[in-house]
């Protein structure tokens, strides 16, 4: 479940425009993103198994009211960025697949709030059964194209040195942002810091030692899987698109060319199914993701369709407005500032974290050690750090 959020069209933006302006250059990017979400989410996990609350709940019991309302906010605010990408990635595979057009695609995945009602009510159990179809899916359909696909080892194994060059070239530090926003999802921290209180565990130390080290090797292993399938989209594109006049930042045209790049009449069509998937895998994660938020926060419990409907409607708003108004041109556009939003509000989710697994009051005996203390305030550190570098950028 926690996988999917990092797979989903925010990546295939970020990965896409990465590998074809850069080619390899930022796989290294993507490796960092992995291990500060591996990191991320092992606090995730501890603090559930410690105290019993997720991470919205933890906020709202141990910050002031209006921190708790401010976090609230931030993190209504991502989920939003985060739906907006799921809700135009299906309606850009919809168009690609079956020649929907984008407005009515995009009203269509709107509608798939009902499907998640009617699984939800059937137990998380059939949810994770379907992403696991879905994500199978997104594998197969990669796979087969990197096959397909000339790829340069020796520069694949060299994108994973860090190249300083991100530094001064502000666009480069922009898709590295968007990278690290898609793969780092802030609503992926209060969503995991929930689902793990749906496993059974006992309630003596040892019982829960025990649920703790089996929380961290089940998602440190999702997320390898995850990190094979951003790794592979960069890569991918890097294959058959770097080296253009011009970056290829439109999945729409990357489905066109793919299939002669590949040398495959199917290519385009297994990305647009790959495509598809992923957004319907993420939708199941990030609605889920606020309601938690929205409950943890407010501590209110409205029916779960309330929250879906809201959520879906004020995403869908930004994307019908630039669909009508300003034209399908400006979407790829939209679809990589929702990946920049959600970097930049990557902080406000990962101090609490760190700072409350941290705190002995708050953990007991299953606080944080230094070193691991240590290394969450340098991955928040690093995230908020390059949200401000990008900013400061932008400005002067």
């Amino acid at each position: 479940m926690i996988a999917v959020g990092y797979m989903d069209p925010g990546n295939w933006a970020t990965d896409l425009e990465g590998g074809s302006a850069y080619g390899y250059t930022l796989l290294w990017v993507i490796l960092l993103s992995n291990l500060l979400a591996i990191l991320l989410q092992h606090l995730c996990v501890r603090l559930q198994v410690a105290t019993g609350l997720d991470l919205a709940q933890a906020c709202q019991r141990y910050y002031s009211p209006a921190v708790s309302r401010f976090l609230w906010l931030m993190a209504q605010v991502g989920i939003i960025a985060m739906d907006l990408a799921e809700l135009l990635g299906s309606a850009i595979a919809l168009q690609i697949l079956f020649n929907i057009p984008l407005f009515l695609g995009a009203v269509i995945t709107a509608g798939d709030v009902l499907l998640l009602l009617a699984l939800h009510k059937l137990g998380y159990r059939w949810l994770e059964s379907l992403v696991g179809v879905l994500i199978f899916t997104i594998a197969l359909c990669l796979g087969i194209e990197l096959c397909l696909a000339k790829v340069e080892m020796v520069k694949v194994w060299q994108g994973f040195i860090p190249d300083p060059a991100i530094l001064h070239q502000p666009r480069m530090l922009f898709v590295a942002l968007g990278i690290i926003g898609a793969t780092v999802m802030p609503h992926n921290l209060y969503l995991h810091s929930s689902i793990v209180g749906t496993r059974s565990f006992g309630t003596t130390e040892a019982s829960r030692r025990e649920a703790l080290r089996f929380g961290t090797y089940d998602v440190t292993l999702a997320l390898i899987f995850a990190f094979l399938v951003n790794a592979s989209l960069l890569i991918l594109s890097a294959a058959a698109f770097h080296g253009r006049p011009e970056a290829v930042t439109d999945i729409r045209e990357a489905h066109h060319l793919l299939n002669g790049v590949l040398g495959s009449t199917f290519a385009g069509t297994l990305f647009a199914c790959a495509l598809l998937a992923s957004g319907q895998n993420a939708t199941i994660t990030g609605t889920l993701a606020g309601q938690i938020v929205i409950e943890g926060f407010l501590k209110v419990k409205p029916s779960a369709w309330v929250i879906r409907v809201i959520t879906r409607v004020a995403a869908l708003i930004p994307a019908l407005l630039v669909i009508g108004l300003a034209g399908e041109r400006y979407l790829d556009a939209l679809l990589m500032w929702s990946q920049v939003v959600l970097s930049l509000q990557l902080g406000f989710a990962c101090w609490p974290l760190v700072r409350l697994t941290g705190n002995a009051a708050v953990m007991g005996s299953f606080k944080s050690p230094a070193w691991l203390q240590t290394m969450g305030w340098m991955a928040t550190a690093l995230v908020v750090g390059a949200g401000i570098w990008f900013i400061a950028n932008g400005i002067f």
